[in-house]
């Protein structure tokens, strides 16, 4: 790199876009220094012990076909697990409570769900280049998937000959999976995870639902934290970012500034409202910023009971879209579900969570509850990315490219797994630094 000193990059945000891109920076040379708001590392990741376990407040599964986390886990030697087949299915369509086999459940799925990911292996051919399409040359393929990301990921389903039964079901698994409304969502996410998973449903649930590590997410992101030489500084919220094509000034809280070469952001989309840019963002990215992302609900942990082997569907109108054993102990189950609305659950209140967990069997008792509400929480103000209508080509690929020294990263901003799983996260992290690294060394 040109010159004796070597450049200054300031990260904001610790978790695993954020330690990832600082573990790369000093690789090459670089000095780094990290600001946190929380009082903890791991962003949306966080292992935390409640209800007697450890529990994932965040992202939990994992997958050998997601490559930087596999990359991550095998440097770290790391082991997985998996989570548990249900013994029982319930299912909610028109008010009644259908019952079976997770296999009877995973059977009826399969139909509407090849409608849904129908056009998956023309738009995306190369699923980690998710726009690749539109360098195509084919005019209309181009306006085939200009035209998939409007509207909502259940038309598909629309005046043909699926059953309510068959849309209420994939209702229900993606009002979990986009972790909000079906209604706003995009139909190309659902199309790009299939992509992503060889176009298959069931290695699509293997890579969203399946593999656990051992010991949390905890032990990737303290052990990326423990090879960075750089200061992590924790409840140091950073407010503005002044940023020009030869560095940035960061200002924090208290009123600190930082002088830095460039700044890479690694909060996630809702979050950036409360970080003043100047220059300010352009207009189509901040209208994103003010629209948010789709992802407005929650993931609650639920201990019951009994020994209950189950998985259980509902579809909108219900808080719960899907829930699930998970771990078992002598007298009890806990479970984890995942819903598309945070203002309809208290993620705490055992008696408001037993009315929304006998809708699929009243004999079943709740006796806690708990979770963290992402969407309130400021420094994430979302839970994973997914997109609304219109949001997966005018969305996240507004973020790539400033043209100044302010750079992004974060799971928000991935080409391959974007938002749900830490692959992505780690992904951008990655390219980010190098980015930066070959920047720097044509001085």
């Amino acid at each position: 790199m040109a010159g004796t000193t070597p450049p200054r990059v300031a990260i904001v945000g610790a978790g695993f876009a954020g330690l990832v891109a600082a573990r790369e920076l000093e690789a090459a040379g670089i000095d780094v220094e990290i600001y946190e708001a929380r009082d903890r590392i791991g962003g949306r990741a966080w292992t935390d012990e409640r209800l007697g376990h450890q529990l994932e407040m965040g992202a939990t599964w994992v997958h050998w076909m997601q490559p930087f986390v596999w990359t991550e886990i095998t440097r770290y030697g790391q082991g997985i697990h998996p989570s548990p087949i249900a013994d029982d299915a319930y299912w909610l369509s028109d008010g009644e409570v259908h019952h079976g086999t997770e296999a009877e459940l995973d059977e009826r799925l399969a139909r509407p769900q090849e409608r849904i990911f129908e056009g998956s292996r023309e738009f995306f051919p190369y699923p980690h280049e998710p726009l690749g399409v539109l360098d195509s040359g084919d005019a209309h393929l181009i306006e085939r998937f200009r035209a998939a990301d409007q509207g909502s990921v259940l038309d598909a389903l629309r005046g043909g000959d699926f059953t309510q039964e068959e849309i209420d079901l994939a209702d229900a698994y993606w009002s979990a999976g986009y972790n909000g409304r079906t209604a706003t969502a995009s139909p190309l996410m659902a199309k790009h995870w299939a992509a992503l998973s060889d176009h298959r449903l069931s290695l699509l649930d293997e890579q969203t639902l399946r593999f656990k590590l051992d010991g949390g997410m905890q032990g990737i992101y303290r052990a990326i934290a423990a090879d960075l030489r750089a200061p992590i500084r924790l409840s140091t919220a950073v407010t503005a970012v002044a940023h020009d094509a030869d560095g940035a000034r960061l200002t924090l809280a208290d009123g600190t500034a930082v002088e830095a070469d460039a700044v890479i952001v690694t909060a996630p989309l809702g979050a950036l409202d409360g970080i003043a840019f100047s220059p300010a963002l352009p207009a189509p990215a901040q209208q994103v910023i003010d629209d948010g992302f789709n992802c407005t609900g929650f993931k609650i942990w639920i201990r019951i009971r009994g020994k209950h082997s189950l998985i259980a569907y509902a579809p909108t109108g219900n808080p719960i879209a899907l829930v699930r054993s998970e771990y078992f102990d002598d007298d009890s189950t806990i479970l984890v579900g995942f819903g598309p609305d945070h203002s309809q659950i208290d993620l705490t209140d055992a008696a408001h969570v037993q009315e929304i967990v006998r809708r699929w069997r009243p004999d079943l008792e709740v006796l806690e509850c708990t979770g963290h509400d992402w969407v309130a929480d400021p420094w994430s103000g979302q839970t994973w990315a997914t997109p609304r209508s219109g949001q997966f080509l005018e969305g996240w690929s507004l973020f790539r490219d400033t043209g100044t020294r302010l750079r992004f990263a974060g799971a928000d901003w991935a080409k391959g797994w974007n938002g749900v799983v830490v692959d992505g996260a780690i992904e951008t992290g990655i390219t980010t630094a190098r980015g930066l690294i070959d920047e720097f060394r044509r001085g």
